[in-house]
């Protein structure tokens, strides 16, 4: 009897999680973590290095921590066994070899040139993800390959939007007027910021709906905060910057609201990733 009810236990959960852990989905997931990090200090580097050179001198310090993110980070993936694929190795060094001489030189160059090299930069992150997820997924648990998929396809790319909003915005801020082409960008990225959050909420709700007992039910609230912030974030870009003929926003305080809408991006981005881990671990 007792090994009857073990079956059917097993039966009504397998499409959620293997009957044996999966160290692949395990260390995938943990080297994901460590790619969102890079990509979170990229993004932090880029903006305030584009609000100092459009005039706000105390972002520098702020600069170099981030710098040192970068790095801690990018050591951290080196030092996992994904990081001795072939294609995965030489894609990381092409970044961190980059990203060591942007820095080097970030700081001389013109402000649009450098937002524009970080964000290739981030691209290339971005692209790493995605082989990173190519070449797991195959061996992936159900439930992880999904959650895989809304963290690659989905919350990453939104932080990249909602991080290029922020770094552009903090620079029209800091310098006081905003040109045509930067306007029409920001418009751009508000549209892209809301289609990737909705798309963000629908598909994380049913995942949850369909794998209570594996997911963090937590998460829920989280998307309605989403829902919220991000809905204000874009109001509040509208009303001070875009509509705006003389712009009198606080540069740092703009940049600030931006990280505190990426870090909540970012906490569901956490949840996703710890319940794929524990989904690893498969029953025995």
């Amino acid at each position: 009897m007792r090994i009857f009810l073990i079956i059917t236990l097993l039966i009504f959960n397998l499409n959620a999680k293997s009957l044996f852990s999966n160290d692949l989905q395990a260390e995938s997931a943990k080297y994901i973590g460590a790619l969102k990090d890079l990509l979170i200090a990229t993004q932090k580097t880029r903006g305030l290095t584009n609000s100092y050179l459009h005039g706000n001198i105390e972002a520098m310090l702020l600069v170099y921590g981030q710098r040192e993110d970068m790095k801690e980070a990018i050591s951290e993936m080196e030092a996992m066994s994904l990081a001795s694929d072939p294609i995965i190795h030489s894609r990381t060094s092409a970044i961190s070899n980059a990203l060591i001489k942007l820095n080097r030189r970030a700081l001389k160059k013109e402000a649009d040139m450098v937002f524009e090299e970080y964000t290739e930069q981030i691209h290339q992150i971005l692209m790493l993800a995605q082989t990173v997820s190519k070449r797991a997924s195959k061996d992936l648990n159900p439930l992880g390959h999904k959650l895989l998929d809304v963290m690659m396809q989905t919350i990453l790319p939104l932080c990249e939007y909602t991080g290029q909003f922020r770094g552009i915005g903090a620079g029209v801020a800091a310098k006081g007027v905003i040109s045509q082409e930067q306007k029409t960008k920001m418009f751009v990225l508000a549209n892209k910021v809301a289609k990737f959050s909705d798309r963000l909420i629908q598909d994380l709700r049913e995942i949850v709906a369909r794998n209570k007992a594996d997911c963090d039910i937590r998460i829920l609230d989280r998307l309605d905060d989403v829902t919220k912030k991000t809905s204000n974030y874009i109001k509040l870009t509208k009303r001070e910057l875009l509509n705006n003929q003389q712009i009198n926003y606080n540069s740092d305080d703009y940049f600030d609201e931006g990280t505190d809408l990426i870090s909540l991006y970012v906490k569901i981005f956490e949840m996703n990733n710890k319940s794929m881990v524990n989904n690893s671990k498969g029953w025995f």
